[in-house]
């Protein structure tokens, strides 16, 4: 069927397919959380974005082929309450950002700041890291070599909004997401966010200016 972007917990995955990557979301745990299983297609390889809660769904997800890489999005519990046993079942890399890095239940392998590169397989994913959510928050930008970029967003940015934040945080993050998301990416970006349904830049740019002045 195509793919939609809608998942409900106990459902089955969205599978996104495109040229050179395959996305399978689905939704886990008590808070509704994403996660995201990205499957290179040249090579089979496979990286999971926020093991955020039901191992057991998750390791069905990842299926027999194994998991090269855990990347955490941002240090929240809901993001990562299945990441000790999917470590432990497939033996995967985990990546994070180093000031989230020391809350995680288990000590990310790799630590990477924004401007670096997660690679798997013939994939790579460029890390923006995003302030505001909290300190480490990160996004990671699959630039896809035939149709638009492809953007997974964790909790800093979602349809409608940024992610939660204090009147304290919010300019640092309202100004990232401007600056280092809606100011690079065309409007046809597609973004994957950590809770609920997808949407594009296209869709939401024209309600930043309401976004700024309503504070949240």
């Amino acid at each position: 069927m195509p793919y939609t972007g809608d998942v409900t917990v106990g459902g089955p995955a969205q599978v996104h397919e495109l040229p050179e990557l395959i996305v399978s979301k689905v939704a886990v745990g008590p808070y509704d959380n994403n996660s995201y299983l990205l499957r290179c297609r040249r090579s089979g390889a496979q990286l999971l974005i926020d093991a955020a809660a039901d191992p057991d769904v998750l390791t069905e997800l990842v299926g027999p082929d194994g998991l090269d890489t855990i990347v955490t999005t941002h240090r929240h519990a809901d993001h990562w309450q299945a990441l000790p046993a999917l470590v432990d079942a497939t033996s995967a890399t985990t990546v994070a950002h180093p000031l989230d890095a020391p809350e995680l239940p288990v000590t990310p392998d790799v630590v990477v700041d924004g401007g670096a590169v997660v690679a798997f397989g013939e994939v790579t994913l460029g890390v923006i890291h995003l302030r505001g959510h909290t300190p480490g928050s990160i996004a990671l930008l699959y630039d896809d070599p035939e149709g638009p970029p492809h953007l997974f967003t964790g909790d800093s940015l979602f349809p409608g909004g940024v992610g939660k934040t204090t009147p304290d945080t919010f300019p640092q993050l309202m100004a990232d997401v401007t600056e280092r998301i809606f100011d690079r990416l065309p409007d046809e970006t597609w973004f994957y966010p950590g809770h609920g349904k997808d949407s594009t830049l296209g869709a939401e740019r024209p309600h930043l200016d309401e976004w700024r002045d309503r504070g949240w």
